[in-house]
């Protein structure tokens, strides 16, 4: 028992970035499915690969204004995070990794909530006749990459602060394009481009963060004094479980699978309500946590 405890916990990233949800639900049904996976050959990339077409099945869905359709629609949802959470652990458990994976995992739930606003769009558009729901639409998508790219830049500086070894997936614009400058032209090194302006991206919003990780690096280089680890680690989280979990995965499906299933009792047209959720109130938290967040970087420069 003690060995599949620790087995099941090295097949995450950290439990500190892991959020309630994930850890009581999502991320024991993938250790079960990745354990099982363990000796098949089924490679990490194939179970992403998978997931995007069981995720974006979702939008299909929940174009229909049919509860019975909306309910499978959410099940495809939670099935397609299962599945994200085996391709994590099956990557962690065998050792097959890679950095086109780690990219491809991130474009995986793009896709997924691509397909969900066109599907909110398209039934929005149907019932009211006007296509002007698709510019909601376009905000959402843009409003999600934004916040997905910070959460998820959030949570591989404050792995970085745990170890070097698990603060691998860290990096900067340098380090991206001297990856990239070595790749030989093809599909990957067209993820990396885009990449790169990902990167910039979380770099550019973060002046605080780089000034502190600029400082801390002139101060000890590699060497983090193990108190300072911690200070930032005990201050990383605290923000992370009032903010920045609110934009993860499970932060945005509560609301939209609440959203959906009040079509049954309400009206199939108040699917408008995700878009200003995410549009609005997710932006309003992001600003909040950023800045929260930057504040606490400029306490360690």
């Amino acid at each position: 028992m003690e060995d599949k405890r620790k087995e099941y916990e090295s097949s995450l990233k950290s439990i500190e970035t892991e959020n309630k949800i994930d850890r009581i639900f999502y991320r024991p049904i993938g250790f079960s499915i990745a354990r099982a996976l363990k000796g098949t050959g089924i490679t990490p990339n194939t179970i992403t690969v998978i997931s995007i077409f069981v995720g974006a099945a979702a939008g299909f869905l929940f174009y229909s204004e049919n509860i019975y359709y909306n309910c499978l629609g959410i099940l495809c949802l939670v099935c397609a995070n299962i599945l994200d959470c085996v391709d994590g652990q099956l990557a962690r458990m065998t050792g097959i990794k890679s950095e086109i994976g780690r990219i491809l995992d991130g474009v995986a739930g793009d896709i997924w909530f691509a397909s969900i606003y066109i599907g909110f769009a398209l039934r929005l558009s149907h019932l009211h006749g006007t296509y002007w729901f698709f510019a909601l639409a376009v905000l959402s998508a843009l409003s999600h990459l934004l916040q997905a790219n910070i959460t998820d830049y959030y949570k591989t500086l404050h792995l970085y602060f745990i170890s070097k070894e698990k603060g691998k997936e860290f990096q900067t614009v340098d380090d991206v394009d001297a990856i990239y400058a070595a790749m030989k032209p093809g599909i990957n090194k067209v993820f990396y481009f885009f990449y790169r302006w990902y990167t910039l991206v979380q770099m550019k919003a973060t002046p605080q963060l780089q000034r502190m990780l600029a400082s801390l690096k002139a101060r000890y280089g590699d060497d983090i004094p193990e108190e300072t680890r911690l200070s930032f680690r005990r201050q990383s989280k605290h923000i992370m479980s009032r903010y920045i979990d609110l934009l993860t995965f499970n932060g945005r499906t509560i609301f939209m699978f609440l959203v959906v299933l009040s079509g049954f009792w309400v009206s199939p047209t108040l699917v408008w309500v995700y878009y200003v959720y995410e549009i609005i109130v997710l932006n309003c938290i992001l600003i909040i946590g950023m800045r929260k967040h930057e504040k606490m970087c400029a306490s360690f420069v």
